[in-house]
């Protein structure tokens, strides 16, 4: 609510009970507010705590099914890069010695 919702329900009271009423009547709405107020937070509190506990339990149980699914996947992701590893280091070329020429392998060693 604004200021001037505010000034406009307090003249309002005023011209309805009167300035004789009015103290004892804005008192009264501040204390049932004030009420309304704890019992909202106490709820709040009582339903934070009897849902804390479910909660909890759900997320540990999420949290050991996510392991026990992903456990397998993480095996077999490691394999693949393991054999893609392997496949990388067999496809290699030899490593050709450079002292030896093209010409000497060809023909058998030294030339005639």
């Amino acid at each position: 609510m604004s200021g001037s919702e505010i000034v406009v329900i307090v003249l309002l009271a005023l011209i309805v009970l009167g300035p004789e009423k009015l103290p004892e009547a804005i008192r009264r709405f501040g204390r049932v507010y004030g009420e309304l107020k704890r019992m909202s937070t106490g709820f709040q509190s009582e339903f934070r705590n009897a849902l804390d506990e479910p909660m909890r339990e759900f997320r540990e149980t999420a949290q050991l099914t996510k392991d026990a699914v992903m456990r397998p996947v993480n095996e077999v992701r490691d394999t693949v890069k393991e054999a893609g590893r392997a496949f990388d280091e067999a496809a290699r070329p030899d490593t050709v010695d450079p002292s030896e020429s093209p010409s000497s392998s060809e023909d058998g060693g030294e030339a005639s």
